[in-house]
Parts: C-alpha cells; sequence; structure tokens
C-alpha cells in the first residue's frame, strides 16, 4: 500500500541544506511513482523546488508567530495529513512531532562550536537532543557525524544510517564550463583581472577564516615577485561576515586588505563560474557534518585543499592537498604547492572529477526511500 510522506522543505532557500531538500526531493520524483508526497514550503519558497510527478503534492505553509508558537503551529499544521512518515531534513524538530519521523543530521556544530550558554542557546541544545532521541530513524550525511551523533547523543546504532549528499547538478555539468562571453561578463561584473584563491560556505568559527586568511598573507609574501601570482588575491564568498569581526580583524592584522575581497551571497549559477575561475579553491575548516563545497569546486575542474580532519578526508579521499587546519604555514604549504606545481594539480583536477562521479543523488534519494519504508513499517 503507497505511503504518505511529508517532507519539510521550509528551509529549501538555505546555503547547504537548501542544495539537500531540492535535490532529495528531485530524486525522489525521478524514483518513486507509488507514494504521495506532500512537501511543506513557505509559498514564496514554492519556486525553489523541481518540477515534480503527479504523486508530489506542494503545500504552501506561512506564519508570523514568534519561534516557539512557530513550533507548535507547524506539528499541529503536519497532523493534518495523517501521514505514514514524515521526514525533517534538518537538525531542529518542531516541538510535539508526529510519529513515526526521520530526521537528517548535517552536522553537530550547534553543539560543538556554540559557546554562548543563553536561555536560547540551551533551548535549542534541548530541542536537538529531544529531536533526536525521538526520532524513528536518523540520517547522518557522513560516517563522521554519524559517529558524533552516536558519541554526543547517545542514539543507538542501528536507528542512525549513514547517507552522502551530492553535489547540485549546476556543478557537475559545469565541467563543459559556461560560456567564454557569460565567464568574462560576471568576472567583469566583479572587476575580476587577477589570479585568486577562493573560499566559499558558511562564515562561522568552526570554518577557520581567520588562519586562512593569515595563511594567505604568508603566501602572498612568497610569492611577491613570482611572474604569475605576484597580485595573488583570495575572495571570499559567504553571507553573514558582519556578525564574525574576528574574519575583519585577521585582515588588518595581517595587513593584506588590498588582496581579500568579500563577496557576500552569490547565487548559484555564478558561483560555479567563480569556482572554474578560480586558480584553487581553499577550504580549511575545523569541523564538517558532509563538506560539499570542495565536491563542488570539484566538478568545477578547480584544485582543491582542504583539512585533513573531520569529514573532509572521507569526502575529498585522494583528490585533494589536505593540510592541518590548525597550522597557519601548513595552510600556506598547501596553498604553495597546489599553485606551482602542475602535475600536482593536474593530478587534483583528474581525481576530483573521479571523486565527485562517486556521489548520486538517485542513489541518495534510493537510500533514503528505503529508510522511509522501513521506518513506517517499524512503527506499524
Amino acid at each position: 500500500m503507497p505511503l504518505r510522506i511529508v517532507i519539510d522543505a521550509r528551509r529549501v532557500r538555505d546555503f547547504g541544506i537548501g542544495t539537500y531538500i531540492r535535490n532529495l526531493v528531485d530524486g525522489l520524483g525521478r524514483i518513486d511513482r507509488e507514494d504521495r508526497y506532500f512537501v511543506v514550503a513557505g509559498p514564496s519558497d514554492v519556486s525553489e523546488l523541481p518540477a515534480l510527478p503527479s504523486n508530489f503534492n506542494i503545500v504552501p505553509y506561512t506564519t508570523n508567530q514568534n519561534a516557539i508558537a512557530r513550533s507548535i503551529a507547524v506539528q499541529a499544521f503536519f497532523r493534518r495529513f495523517k501521514a505514514d512518515l514524515y521526514h525533517v531534513p534538518l537538525n531542529l524538530v518542531p516541538f510535539g512531532m508526529p510519529s513515526p519521523y526521520v530526521v537528517t543530521i548535517h552536522d553537530m556544530s550547534t553543539l560543538l562550536y556554540d559557546a554562548q550558554r543563553t536561555l536560547r542557546h540551551n533551548l535549542r541544545l534541548h530541542t536537538f537532543r529531544r529531536g533526536l532521541v525521538n526520532a524513528t530513524q536518523v540520517i547522518a550525511v557522513s560516517d563522521a557525524t554519524r559517529r558524533d551523533v552516536m558519541n554526543l547523543v547517545g542514539i543507538a546504532p542501528d536507528r542512525i544510517h549513514m547517507v552522502y549528499n551530492a553535489p547540485d547538478p549546476i556543478f557537475t555539468a559545469a565541467a563543459r564550463g559556461p560560456e567564454l562571453e557569460e565567464r568574462n561578463r560576471i568576472l567583469g561584473r566583479y572587476q575580476i583581472d587577477y589570479p585568486f584563491l577562493l573560499y566559499a560556505g558558511n562564515i562561522r568559527p568552526q570554518k577557520n577564516i581567520p588562519r586562512l586568511i593569515e595563511a594567505f598573507a604568508v603566501l602572498r609574501g612568497e610569492l611577491a615577485t613570482h611572474p604569475v601570482y605576484s597580485n595573488l588575491r583570495l575572495i571570499v564568498i559567504g553571507d553573514e561576515i558582519s556578525k564574525y569581526p574576528a574574519v575583519r580583524h585577521a585582515v588588518f592584522q595581517s595587513r593584506v586588505e588590498p588582496a581579500v575581497r568579500f563577496l557576500g551571497f552569490v547565487p548559484i549559477h555564478m558561483l560555479r563560474i567563480f569556482y572554474q575561475a578560480a586558480a584553487a579553491f581553499v577550504f580549511p575548516s575545523l569541523y564538517e557534518g558532509f563538506g560539499l563545497p570542495p565536491l563542488e569546486a570539484m566538478a568545477c575542474g578547480t584544485p582543491v585543499v582542504t583539512s585533513n580532519v573531520s569529514s573532509l578526508p572521507e569526502v575529498v579521499a585522494d583528490a585533494a592537498v589536505t593540510v592541518n587546519p590548525e597550522n597557519v604555514f601548513d595552510i600556506a604549504r598547501g596553498m604553495r604547492e597546489v599553485l606551482l606545481d602542475d602535475l600536482l594539480r593536474l593530478r587534483c583536477v583528474e581525481r576530483g572529477y573521479a571523486q565527485v562521479r562517486r556521489f548520486s543523488w538517485d542513489r541518495t534519494a534510493e537510500q533514503v526511500l528505503a529508510i522511509y519504508r522501513q521506518a513506517a513499517a517499524h512503527h506499524k
């Protein structure tokens, strides 16, 4: 008998979670014409969802209430569907969420890196833990995240399933490259006519941006007379930079203000052009639940320098130059090698393309659908 499945897609516009929601729903639409889906999204977010077959229903939902009232209201809204299964594709589960439900954990940074012990913080942690403990099944996006869920929350191993993410298809299609005219137009809009290293992602303490900037300052000094890279720049794409003054302070302290640019949010079709145009993509994060940006860069044919900790070695395998993210000079070493060693660059590009092919949204959707059916059967 077909299942009635509700998917919470209210965060479809978010940087990483939005990629997950959009591509998972798209993948489920390709492989499952039997079950009936209700995809709940904000009225203004419906356009972010892909075209779906007739067994999928897009359900607009909106509320202007505060966080607690909103959480209570949305679980009441979900109950109306009398579904066989609910999927919350992010860490925070609404209070009173109907069962059975599946939760996807993208990372554990809320528990590991939020040092503020405010009432709001404590409530968030309580909600995080309660949502996982009461879930029928938990999906972790990497083995590293799966271990974190077991160790930090105490979820039984048989309730946690590892299912990898994959890059958005706009990046895997980008291997063919955009038209040169489009690329020149977008780079010209930003007045970029110099070689640059690229960081793209959220701006959070665990992303390690201050050390990246310090390492870039070391590298700039080493390449001051280089015929190609003497005018090397660092471009940082990410939102909410103003909330983290340590990032700007690192630029000032390292005396590289003219050579570091912060571009804020960039639409996904433009982001792929920045990936393709970069001399290298640098991602020295201290912690990642999965780490999509390095894979996105690889899909665009760009060599990657990234950390040797958390989930990142699992995701990039031998297709990137890995560094100790807590050592400024090792980060600088990785960037220098990938810029100056032509054979290393070529190897990174070739292995990067091969590594990206290991990840597929169709495969992810198949695994998630099997978890849906297992969770629904377990609850009967």
